[in-house]
């Protein structure tokens, strides 16, 4: 009786430190640090069960996503084109205290978008139990129509009590939204004033359920709202999602960047303004330096076309005549096996086999992908395939995207201010 009393007393000590570990910030012991989870993640309570997400299923995802990027135009809201689902997926989250006193939302990080949003109290379609509640906060405000908020919001609208509320949609979701003010707490660093969508009405079922938070450029995006406090500069470290209870980390500000890095120049592009767009200027695969037409890497204004760094894609997509020319490279340094598909994926192998590696060559530094990044694993682990595909076959073609599954275990910095994107590699779990 004593030991199966001691074994209950340490279970429900370990439970407990989990419980504090995973809404614990400042995981490395910096000031503006915030820990990072996967949305599959044991901290996570959005995990879904087991054998009820497939690379697949992903991957389709990934497919739609693609879609969306290629859809954005110079606003923030984009518009989506008719009878289209677009599934998008935030795949990490991290934990933000809205209001005073302070209300604990976990939040999906998105780096291709910029307004804020929480599901709100009296929410129509919201289908998360944790809402953001206003009334209950002594620092919330809603903006009227002639704050200059108002005009950056997506599809502004003016209500009949002069309000500023605002209507997007989000994958195959819509919503609805009040333009808010109120004071975001994030690990030690209080900001007060900060403007966010409350939402009052939903439909679909692609929303983060407790909400967003969008790290790209445009005006309403968390960096631009605290320039003089984070300087318009951030990194994140995602965590490996084969690690079994892990977290990475969202750095804030310029401090404790590291020091060590390579970078790459910023580019901006105004056709998409939002995204992170750098120079991918050619691809090795093994020793080999892959021969791919100068217009499918090309950086081009006038079309959108160029290379983004995104958080919500999980396998990287190139446009098709640079991933033909990267896959057939590859296939053909694989000795002695034949590629075969696996769902979505047209280069997965059997066996015991020796892949090459594969770098991907910026402007100014190269960046040789980890096999662990490189390629995934069948749940019964006989068969690899190479975690990559073609971006979407239509008229808006012209993204490649470094997506978060070859980020991980990586420092991916952005520093606006010197226009430049680094990386180096850093255990993130």
């Amino acid at each position: 009786m004593r030991t199966q009393l001691l074994f209950l007393l340490i279970s429900l000590l370990v439970l407990n430190s989990e419980s504090l570990n995973c809404y614990e910030n400042n995981p490395r012991g910096h000031p503006s640090d915030l820990r990072v989870f996967h949305i599959s993640s044991p901290c996570s309570p959005f995990k879904k069960k087991p054998n009820t997400v497939s690379w697949e299923s992903t991957l389709l995802q990934d497919k739609a996503r693609l879609q969306y990027l290629s859809s954005l135009a110079v606003k923030s809201s984009v518009p989506i084109a008719s009878g289209r689902a677009i599934v998008q997926s935030p795949t990490y989250i991290v934990r933000a205290n809205i209001g005073t006193p302070a209300q604990p939302m976990l939040v999906a990080l998105d780096t291709s978008n910029d307004a804020a949003w929480v599901p709100c109290s009296g929410c129509v379609g919201c289908a998360s139990s944790v809402l953001f509640d206003p009334s209950k906060s002594n620092s919330s405000r809603t903006l009227p129509c002639e704050a200059p908020q108002c005009k950056q919001a997506p599809n502004p609208t003016c209500t009949v009590s002069k309000s500023c509320g605002f209507n997007m949609t989000y994958g195959g979701s819509a919503i609805t939204a009040s333009l808010t003010q109120d004071t975001l707490t994030l690990a030690n660093d209080v900001i007060p004033n900060y403007t966010f969508g409350c939402i009052n009405q939903a439909t679909g079922t692609s929303l983060p359920a407790q909400g967003l938070m969008g790290l790209g450029r445009g005006p309403l995006s968390l960096i631009s709202q605290t320039q003089n406090l984070y300087m318009s500069t951030f990194s994140y470290c995602l965590p490996n999602s084969k690690s079994s209870n892990f977290s990475g980390s969202l750095r804030l500000g310029p401090k404790f960047q590291p020091l060590r890095i390579k970078t790459t120049p910023l580019l901006k592009n105004p056709r998409r303004s939002s995204l992170y767009y750098v120079n991918l200027v050619g691809i090795r695969v093994g020793n080999k330096i892959v021969d791919i037409p100068t217009s499918a890497l090309a950086f081009d204004p006038a079309t959108g076309a160029g290379t983004i760094f995104d958080s919500g894609t999980v396998f990287t997509r190139l446009v098709e005549p640079a991933y033909l020319a990267v896959r057939d490279e590859f296939r053909r340094r694989v000795k002695n096996a034949n590629a075969t598909s696996l769902g979505g994926f047209d280069t997965c192998y059997s066996g015991s086999v020796v892949f090459p590696p594969v770098t991907f060559m910026f402007a100014g530094m190269n960046v040789t992908i980890p096999p662990d990044n490189l390629l995934i694993h069948s749940s019964s682990g006989n068969t690899s395939c190479l975690a990559m595909a073609a971006a979407p076959n239509n008229v808006n073609s012209v993204l490649n995207v470094i997506a978060s599954m070859q980020q991980q275990n990586h420092r991916v910095l952005i520093d606006v201010p010197n226009s430049r994107l680094g990386i180096s590699r850093e255990t993130c779990t």
